[in-house]
């Protein structure tokens, strides 16, 4: 395996058409699965995902159009390239997108994305429980929490949990095993409702 060299802390993105291309769901996968396991080859990828080493390969090229992913230099062939994600993280703001030509269909559909990744992790929690041990009995937390805010304080609501995630990511890295440490998914959703769904 090639040398890991540490992951930029997290990438900004205002542009609609970078931000289409990630929201692709094989891709969007792909760059995932670089940034837990670390450096890997389309043809790891596809056996991990599902899918041909030439679709991934195809995916992550479009990846690395947008800056996302990069090839990993020194290793590999001209056959078997290895790549690597670039960012811990991705984020991206509804103001930044919805003034561009699509910008509101590639909100709807990374929003879509997102909350399709969450319940897919919500429910590998369930199902998952039992097989890491009783000492992780009392470490997760389905809490949610109704409050009454205007839109500067949601936005600073959001900045507040951003910075703490932030600090604990940066502590403690996803794509960096510890000895005792699992993978631990923080799911952090502000969402504004006109009235609770019935």
């Amino acid at each position: 395996m090639p040398d890991q060299k540490p992951l930029e802390p997290a990438v900004r993105v205002t542009d609609v058409r970078a931000l289409r291309a990630l929201a692709h769901p094989l891709r969007n996968r792909l760059l995932g699965q670089l940034r837990l396991g670390g450096p890997a080859t389309a043809s790891q990828l596809g056996r991990v995902v599902g899918e041909s080493s030439g679709s991934t390969s195809y995916h992550l090229r479009q990846l690395a159009a947008y800056g996302f992913v990069e090839e990993v230099e020194g290793q590999g062939t001209a056959r078997e390239r290895w790549w690597r994600a670039r960012h811990r993280l991705t984020s991206w703001t509804p103001t930044d997108l919805v003034d561009q030509e699509g910008g509101r269909e590639v909100r709807d559909e990374m929003t879509r994305m997102a909350i399709d990744v969450q319940v897919r992790v919500l429910g590998a929690g369930q199902e998952q429980q039992d097989r890491l041990g009783p000492e992780w009995a009392g470490a997760a937390d389905l809490s949610d929490y109704a409050l009454r805010l205007r839109p500067d304080q949601a936005r600073a609501l959001s900045d507040e949990l951003s910075a703490v995630l932030t600090r604990w990511m940066e502590a403690h890295p996803a794509d960096r095993p510890a000895e005792g440490a699992e993978l631990v998914v923080v799911l952090a959703d502000v969402v504004p409702l006109k009235e609770m769904p019935r």
